[in-house]
């Protein structure tokens, strides 16, 4: 799908001093030869500060390469990745890990926790493994944030699924980084744990100030966000802000191949059923 949908005008209205993470002029490959598949093609954006950022695409539209990309966990083929003021792309690994440990926080859909540990214990997890003490006030924050006071000294398995994905949003957001980069938070909750997580996440953002981003497939998980960034094929071609599920939907209809259309006297297919 080309650019050259006149959908894309706001797309690079990011101004790269208030963007916790930005992207110029990135690709990325795989494969070779035949094989050859272009995950991102020419991409820039901003991420800005303090804001909840959705972005979505159709499969395989490169969602979760950009943020992959923007979170240093790959490297780009072509052009800049920059959290806050540091380029990200040339880093030396040594570097680069430090920079992830220290300025970015990650929410997977599986939850990653240590089950030997209490759920404050997962929180200061890396802060502790980093050799820094938490900032006690901002842990505070976080903790009544996402609601968490009265189930500090349980383990993941005394927790349900919506409190250990809480527990792991906590953990991403206590050593307060630059940019949080959320990958199909909600992928492995119930609807009712899901809405409790974005919930938070949009909460998190507007008491404390923290910069999320979140790939997700869901039109109704998008609907938390402040702004969503559409993907197709490799190329940035939309923007939305204060999106609504029914809004996003309608949006990623846009992006969608048309079906097929049924050959001439072929019976299309469930016809009759």
């Amino acid at each position: 799908m080309s650019r050259a949908l006149g959908l894309v005008d706001d797309v690079e209205d990011g101004i790269p001093g208030d963007a916790a993470a930005r992207a110029e002029g990135v690709s990325k490959i795989y494969g070779t030869g035949g094989g050859m598949v272009k995950a991102l093609d020419n991409v820039t954006l901003s991420i800005p500060r303090g804001g909840f950022t959705g972005i979505m695409g159709p499969s395989g539209s490169g969602k979760s390469t950009l943020m992959h990309c923007l979170a240093g966990l790959d490297q780009v083929d072509q052009g800049k990745i920059y959290v806050g003021d540091v380029e990200l792309t040339g880093l030396r690994e040594k570097d680069l890990t430090r920079l992830r440990r220290d300025r970015i926080g990650f929410i997977f859909q599986s939850f990653n926790l240590i089950p030997t540990l209490t759920a404050l214990e997962n929180i200061t997890l890396p802060m502790d493994i980093a050799g820094r003490k938490p900032d006690k006030e901002w842990l505070d924050t976080v903790i009544d944030t996402v609601r968490l006071r009265d189930r500090l000294h349980h383990r993941p398995s005394e927790l349900s699924g919506g409190q250990q994905q809480r527990v792991a949003c906590a953990r991403a957001l206590a050593s307060r980084p630059d940019v949080i980069f959320a990958d199909e938070p909600t992928g492995n909750l119930d609807s009712s744990s899901g809405t409790e997580v974005l919930s938070f996440l949009k909460e998190s953002v507007r008491i404390t100030g923290q910069t999320i981003v979140m790939v997700t497939h869901d039109p109704t998980a998008a609907g938390y966000t402040d702004n969503v960034i559409f993907l197709t094929d490799g190329q940035l071609v939309d923007r939305m802000k204060d999106p609504t599920p029914a809004k996003v939907l309608e949006r990623m209809k846009n992006f969608e191949p048309p079906a097929p259309a049924a050959q001439a006297g072929t019976p299309q297919q469930g016809a009759g059923r």
